[in-house]
């Protein structure tokens, strides 16, 4: 997933003749179940001597959300702490009536925009492409 968002990183600034990256935003939504550290961990290997060495990663993480389709609710993914999993887990079952329930936000890794310099000087000389 990190080398697909530095790939398209790389490609948009190419597309506006960036110099350097200078910031990238992300949205991460929780039922990826990515690591925001081991993203962070690949994106700082993989942007080794690119445009995008010592851009700043700033990831958002973004709850999950599920609705039922039988009842119609809509709300927070429920979290069950089974001691025989030895961690909570997201649970896909309603709250409100126990059927299955679809996830409707939080499946999302995008790339909410990023900040680049035209020319190489001075890092507060950016301009928000996308």
């Amino acid at each position: 997933m990190a080398t697909q968002i530095v790939e398209n990183v790389l490609e948009e600034a190419k597309r506006h003749d960036a110099k350097k990256v200078a910031e990238v935003h992300l949205v991460i939504g929780k039922m990826t179940f990515l690591g925001v550290d081991q993203v962070r961990f690949s994106y700082g290997i993989l942007v080794k001597d690119t445009i995008m060495e010592d851009s700043k990663l700033i990831i958002k993480e973004q709850d999950g959300v599920i609705e039922c389709p039988s009842c119609g609710f809509k709300g927070a993914v429920p979290i069950e702490d089974d001691p025989a999993y030895h961690v909570p887990v997201p649970s896909l079952r309603c709250p409100k009536c126990g059927e299955a329930a679809k996830i409707v936000e939080g499946k999302e890794c995008t790339i909410e925009s990023i900040r680049i310099l035209k020319q190489q000087e001075d890092k507060n000389d950016c301009k928000r492409c996308c």
